[in-house]
Parts: structure tokens; sequence; C-alpha cells
């Protein structure tokens, strides 16, 4: 077969179209094995994936860690084995074997990609339109980077420059998200990022005429990207020539992203299959199969049918993806040479240590002052920022009201913003109002590494949020929500804005990490906790969730317990405690007070603040029976939501103090009041449940 280049400007032999139409076929073979999938999209970008992974992108399949390397996200994830095939050819681990084995038990093939599961997958993707916004925050992410490391360096030069690159299907770009992380990376001028679109007229419910009509590409212009449309073969292939220059001509558009539109044909060249909307997500069928392997040169008796000749052509990427990452560990060391500094910033920050002495510049509040623990965050922020450069976030257009301000003279800016303090380096970040992309934008700058992130809105807001943040605790991500405003206590806005199953639906996420401090010390310890727990090691990370009070509540002395999760705030006296009071939030101070009333009736009565639940159930069992003795059945909870949390920790003795309806319009202390939150209801409970635990 020949190895001559057939085109001037891409050098594309018969072996490079023999390995695009083999990845083809692997496609068709593993959902036709497995029964069922998504081959239609996987065989129709199979030249677009292709030319990427071994024409354009800088990488490294030895080493797919590489600071240096660009970053593939594939926001179609539906067509996961677009994904799969190329890591096997390319040689990041992934054997014939794993595709055989596509979409079942202990594979390294799910039926869409896994971050931490499978070498060489960048983010988990398949709810549509998430990658789009990952990518916009690795982007983001590689612009912060160069401004930590090497930010004098001249475009192009640093060995932190490199480029994001993302597929997108029709249903990724009709959700909602896409629009708000697209709008956001065209007013960002991210010039790293290059977004390819499958236009194939296609989702599950057939043309997609049935419910788009607007014009994509003038879209993508109005948000501020180079636009660029690139035509099929006369045969309805993709063109690897065509999208060869395309991409080309993106990676020399530096200020703004590019957006490629690529017209294919769904399925492509399978005779019947092609160009339907069962080809998206159905096998295709042992005849169609066999038909297509015709079509395209294959043996139509044989299967998962990869040649030798295919195989070393593809994996001779392995020494070209060596000497690239040779030629900059060359710059790289240069780099570490010319800037010590910067060089020992980037051991640090890669390492995920932080700066010597940074726990001396956490605030700390004196007692019996009354400060709303989002006051407390904003100047925890702060000081932080003071210490820990890596350390950046913002809002979605709420930093006033959400305290996230990290240094008001430094906006997260392009170059041209005329804005006061605009940077393209920029400690602050306005997200705008774009919940849901901010939250997929902040995975992002996680999964990219190098830099810590949070980002803040009302708790009520966190709705918008919900399947970015279950994304980020199912890739245990290290990102951090500043939810504030977050209960009733929000008052005159009303029941729109005011929390109240919001509470227990995070903490019914798996792996999120919620926190609801109960005061300004509590605040601050618990923002040490979760920069020290920070790792980017899959499997040991978590994301963490701020719930602070718009009002003020009083500061107690600080204790470290608040790291366990739950701690004994005021022990009983007079006495073993005869009952417990647990409370979250600005609901300690009720406990508090209860508590004062039940000792002065001779109850011995103990206060535990919980912080966080998920802290407090890492703790050993001892350490758990310590705070809640098991021979203590009189208990009550206190918290202004929904009481689902607490059922497990009152027992059937117990009561619960909660709001299971929602909120009205009038200021904080009168619905405290008129809802129950009051110290004598928190006692009555008290007495309700010392009764039922003597029976």
């Amino acid at each position: 077969m020949s190895t001559k280049p057939t085109t001037t400007e891409l050098a594309w032999t018969e072996l490079d179209q023999r390995a695009v139409d083999t990845a083809r076929v692997l496609a068709a073979d593993a959902v036709q094995k497995v029964g069922n999938g998504h081959p239609g999209t996987a065989m129709s970008l199979a030249p677009a994936a292709y030319t990427l992974f071994q024409k354009v992108m800088r990488h490294d399949p030895a080493d797919p860690e590489w600071t240096g390397r660009d970053r593939f996200v594939l926001s179609a994830g539906h067509s996961s084995l677009t994904l799969y095939t190329q890591l096997y050819l390319a040689g990041f681990g992934l054997e014939l074997a794993d595709l055989e084995a596509f979409r079942t038990w202990g594979s390294k093939t799910p039926g869409h990609p896994e971050y931490g599961h499978t070498t060489g997958v960048e983010t988990t993707t398949g709810p549509l339109g998430q990658g789009v916004a990952n990518a916009v925050g690795m982007a983001m992410a590689a612009r912060y980077e160069r401004g930590l490391f090497d930010p004098e360096a001249a475009p192009g030069t640093s060995p932190f420059d490199h480029f994001i690159y993302a597929i997108a299907g029709d249903g990724c770009l009709q959700e909602g998200i896409s629009s708000e992380a697209s709008s956001l990376a065209g007013h960002q001028k991210l010039g790293n990022l290059v977004l390819l679109w499958d236009d194939n007229h296609i989702s599950i419910e057939g043309d997609t005429e049935t419910a788009v009509s607007e014009d994509t590409c003038a879209r993508y212009e109005a948000y501020g990207w180079h636009v660029q449309r690139v035509a099929p073969k006369a045969n309805g292939d993709l063109d690897p020539a065509a999208l060869y220059a395309a991409l080309q001509a993106a990676k020399a558009e530096t200020g703004r992203p590019s957006f490629i539109a690529m017209r294919s044909i769904i399925a492509w060249p399978a005779p019947h299959a092609q160009n339907t909307g069962a080809a998206h997500g159905s096998a295709l069928g042992d005849e169609e199969v066999a038909a297509t392997k015709k079509i395209l040169g294959f043996d139509p008796e044989k299967s998962f049918d990869v040649s030798d000749e295919v195989l070393a052509h593809t994996r001779a990427l392995l020494d070209r993806g060596r000497e690239a990452r040779a030629v900059w560990e060359k710059g790289f060391a240069a780099w570490r040479t010319a800037n010590p500094e910067h060089a020992a910033r980037f051991d640090r920050v890669r390492a995920g240590e932080l700066p010597e002495g940074w726990t001396k510049e956490l605030p700390a509040f004196e007692t019996g002052a009354s400060i709303a623990t989002r006051a407390a965050s904003g100047k925890a922020l702060e000081a932080l920022g003071t210490v820990i450069p890596e350390l950046w976030g913002g809002s979605a257009d709420l930093a006033g009201s959400n305290n996230t301000t990290i240094d008001k003279t430094s906006s997260f800016l392009p170059e041209g913003n005329q804005l006061p303090g605009a940077d393209p380096y920029g400690r602050t970040v306005h997200f705008g109002i774009r919940e849901h992309a901010m939250a997929a934008e902040m995975n992002g700058i996680a999964l990219h590494g190098n830099t810590r992130i949070y980002g803040g809105t009302f708790l009520v807001f966190s709705d918008y949020m919900r399947n970015a943040v279950r994304l980020s605790a199912l890739m245990h991500l290290p990102v951090t929500y500043v939810w504030t405003h977050d209960s009733v206590g929000v008052g005159e806005d009303g029941p729109t804005h005011q929390p109240v199953e919001h509470l227990a639906a995070l903490r019914a996420i798996p792996g999120l990490n919620l926190i609801r401090p109960a005061d300004a010390n509590e605040t601050v310890i618990a923002w040490r906790e979760v920069l020290q727990r920070y790792t980017k090691v899959f499997g040991k990370g978590a994301p963490h969730g701020f719930a602070l009070t718009r009002q003020g509540v009083p500061v107690y002395e600080a204790n470290d317990g608040v790291a366990k999760g739950g701690y004994v705030l005021f022990d009983a006296e007079g006495g073993a405690p005869e009952v417990v009071l647990i409370g979250t939030g600005s609901e300690v101070q009720l406990a508090v007070e209860a508590r004062e009333q039940l000792q002065a009736a001779g109850v011995p009565t103990r206060v535990v603040s919980m912080p966080c639940v998920e802290w407090f159930e890492e703790q050993d069992q001892a350490y758990r029976d310590s705070v809640l003795p098991p021979a203590v059945k009189a208990r009550v909870a206190v918290e202004a939501g929904i009481g689902l949390t607490w059922y497990r920790f009152v027992g059937d003795a117990g009561r619960i103090v909660s709001l299971e309806h929602y909120g009205a319009s009038a200021d904080g202390k009168v619905l405290f009041r008129e809802f129950g939150f009051t110290a004598e209801a928190v006692a009555q409970a008290a007495r309700e449940s010392l009764e039922a635990a003597a029976r």
C-alpha cells in the first residue's frame, strides 16, 4: 500500500484512508456485537477524529498527563467510539479486546467516555453540551496557567501554550449550556479553543428540521467566533484535506475562538442506514455491517479486522509524540532556567501543595459579633488570594452578594477590554448570568489542572447547575461552589429565591460535600479544610459546596472539629447529655438558645454543630459515637429546609424542626418566627423527644 501523500497540503496516504475506514468498521462491529450503542456518528466522524489525533494535535500517547499537550473533548459523548477507536489506533492503552468489550461490565470502553476510567479521556461526557462548556473552561484555565508561570512570553513561544479541541453534535448545540459557554468564550476571545460541529442534520427523532432552523454559523459569528464551513467530498464523506486546512486556519486565528462546521452524513457509507435517525442510536444489523465492509474493501466475514500495516502506521504516533514532547521539554528546561521563581511555583502547584505558612493569613473572628457567613467567606477569599496565586474564581453576576471577589483590582478579561482592572491573567472571573455553563466550565478548569477554581451564585440557582455539579462528583473534581442566600432567611425576595429542598437535594448527590457553616469561624476553618483536601488524583478528590447565609449569625469560639464535619459545640452541664440538639448554619444559634432553656429546666443538653454531613460520615464509628452517643435516644435536628437529611441521625424517638413547604415574601426574622424556627420550638421538640425516648 502506498505511503506517498495524495495532497500537497496534508500528508495523507492510502494507508491513512485505510486507518480511517478501519475505525469505521470497528465502530460498526463494536455496536453490533453488544447489540446497542451509537455507530452512525462514529463512522461519519472517523476522518475528523483521525485528522486531529494523527495530524494536528500535539500529544504523546505514552504520557497522557503531559502538561504541554493539546486537549481533546468529545462533547458528543454518545459517540464514544469516535474517541475509543483513535485511542486504540494511537496507542494510548486500549487494545482490540477493549473495543470488543464495548459497553460491557468491567470494560475500559463504557457507553460514554469516563474521565479516570480510560486513559486518554480528558472529561466525562454524555449529557449533551457539557463538553462544550468543559472545553471553554479548559481554554480559560490554559490562559490563566500561562499567567501564573510565563506571563511575559511572546504569543506561541511559551511551554504553556497549547490548544483545546472539541467535537460537538447537533444535540450539544441545541442544549442551552453550549450557548452560555460559547457566548462567554467569544467574549473572552479564547483563541486557543477550536470547536468542530458535526453538522449531520440527524437526531433521535430524525431530521433536525423537526426542531431547528436557525443559522448556527451566524450564531457563532454573533458570539464573536472565527467561523469556517468545511464542505464534504462529492461522495458525501468528510474531506480530511479541507478539514486540515480549516484547522490550520483556526490555529492561526489567536484572537478569537474558532468554530468549524463540518457537513457530514451519519453512518456514511452504510448503504441503507446512512442519513437516518436509526443510525444514531441503534446497531446497523448484520447485513448492513457486511454491506458497509464490502463498500470499504473489508472482508464482510471478519469482525474487528485490523491489519498489522494499519496499526503500525497509526502507532507511529508514539514516536512522533515522544519527539514532540522532547522538543517541548527542551523549551521547558530553558524556561525553568530563565524563570526559577516561576519554576518553583510550578513545581509546588503541580504537586498540589500550598505555600508555606498560608494558614497564617486566614482571618479569625471575635465571639459575640454577628457576621453573615457569606461575608466571612469573602474575607477568607481575600486573605487567601494574597498567598495562593493559583486560586481564582468569581460569580454568575452576583459577586457583590456572594462575596466572591478575590481581587477587586484584577478581572479575568481579554486584551482590549476597556474595563478597569481588565487583565487576560486576572484573578476574578465574571461568568455572567450563566450558572449552568459556569459549573461545567469550572469542571473544565479543574480537569485542565494547575489552578484551583471556585464559583458562586445563590443556592436556589444551584438547580440550574445540577447536571454539571453531578458530573463534578462523578469525576471527583476539586471544584468549590459558593452558594449563598441559603434559606428563607433571604427574606423579602420571596419563595422564588428561598431554598427549601436544595440542601437535601445536593446532599443526595454521591461524592459532593456540602458545607453549611454555623458562623464566621466555622466558615474560615471549612475553607482551610477544603483547600487541604484538594487533589486531582482520580478517586481521591471531591467537589465541595458552601451554603452560606445572607443574614448575620452569632460568632462562636473557633473549633477544629469543623474539619470532621460535626462536633460538640456546647456540651451538657450537670451530668451526661439527656438530649442532643443537632444544627447547621443559621439554625445552630437556635439550638444554642434552646440548650440554655433546657439546662435551666434541669435537662443536661448537648449542642452538635454539623456543618458537613459527608465529612462527619467519613469519621470512624468511635468518633461519631463520641459526638452522637448511641445511648442518647432523645435528639432534635434543626435546619431551615426539608428534613430529609436528618431522619438517620435522630432515630425513632427524635424530632426534626424543618421546613416542608415554600417560603414567603417578608423579613427573614419574621419568616423564621412564623415558620416555627425559634429556640422555643426547638426546646419543645426536645421535650417531645425525651418523652418518646422514655416510652
